[in-house]
């Protein structure tokens, strides 16, 4: 997170908040659209404006622009790969920590450790990530790195922590849908279940705290009246980063799940589902 450089405060232990300097924090931002003069484009530009006048530190990954491989392979693993029928999560762990994966993941890698926070933008296709999106979660977020981690008593590190445990993470999404249809009711799907699997199963699971998501509905009919209200519904959350509630998920180790990960009796009883597993269920 924000690194904080506290001025003394005589007398206090603690400085007041109207005296506290915060020092920029590292964004990295994660851009997965294929037209960069798109309303997304112009989203991402924006955005990236709003941090670097607040005075953080900006890093980006513009796949498309990259040209970014999304295909796990054989090559990913280097020498580590050889001739021997590949089992991936194995075999990436120990190319990870010989140091031979291949570069460019090695790359995006290096932006996530000096990120404190992390936004990841994209338009909804298919209910899901673009495929350029996804593979860069497949590739990067590799054994030993994104998961796969373990604690000096043998837990595993996942749901709240991890390698990349402390980092905060925000989705940016465009989707063609009106809102009301992907609300509680919405033929669509309610958004927050709709971005579970990366809220949760990705992102969470990697370690991250996950603040709320900027959605933009109708994305491909919006007036330009409505885009000025996205653009500063955005510059609003990115103004709030630091400080924002993140979801509030359920931490693996936290005691809310027995030892087959299964929600204790007493932990939201009588509710199923994912909203389960949001402390807010109580």
């Amino acid at each position: 997170m924000a690194r904080f450089l506290h001025m003394l405060a005589i007398g206090h232990s603690i400085a007041p908040r109207s005296r506290v300097i915060i020092e920029g924090m590292n964004v990295l931002w994660v851009f997965a659209h294929p037209e960069p003069r798109s309303l997304s484009g112009a989203l991402r530009d924006d955005g990236l404006r709003t941090l670097r006048e607040l005075g953080h530190h900006v890093r980006q990954s513009d796949l498309y622009a990259m040209k970014w491989n999304p295909v796990v392979d054989a090559a990913d693993f280097g020498a580590e790969a050889g001739d021997e029928r590949l089992v991936v999560g194995a075999t990436s762990a120990r190319a990870h920590a010989r140091g031979e994966l291949s570069a460019d993941i090695v790359a995006e890698q290096e932006k996530l450790t000096w990120a404190d926070a992390v936004v990841v933008q994209f338009p909804l296709w298919w209910y899901g990530l673009p495929a350029i999106l996804k593979g860069w979660f497949d590739r990067v977020f590799v054994k030993g790195f994104g998961y796969g981690i373990r604690a000096e008593d043998g837990r595993t590190l996942r749901y709240g922590e991890g390698r990349l445990a402390g980092k905060r993470a925000m989705v940016v999404l465009t989707a063609g849908a009106r809102e009301p249809a992907m609300g509680p009711r919405g033929v669509n799907g309610a958004l927050d279940e709709v971005l579970f699997p990366l809220h949760h199963g990705t992102l969470f699971y990697a370690g991250m705290s996950v603040l709320p998501p900027v959605a933009v509905y109708g994305a491909d009919r919006l007036p330009d009246n409505e885009f000025a209200e996205a653009r500063d519904r955005l510059r609003e959350r990115l103004r709030a980063m630091e400080t924002t509630d993140p979801i509030p998920f359920r931490p693996q180790n936290g005691g809310d799940y027995d030892e087959d990960l299964v929600l204790r009796p007493d932990r939201a009883p009588g509710i199923t589902g994912l909203g389960a597993h949001l402390t807010r269920a109580e």
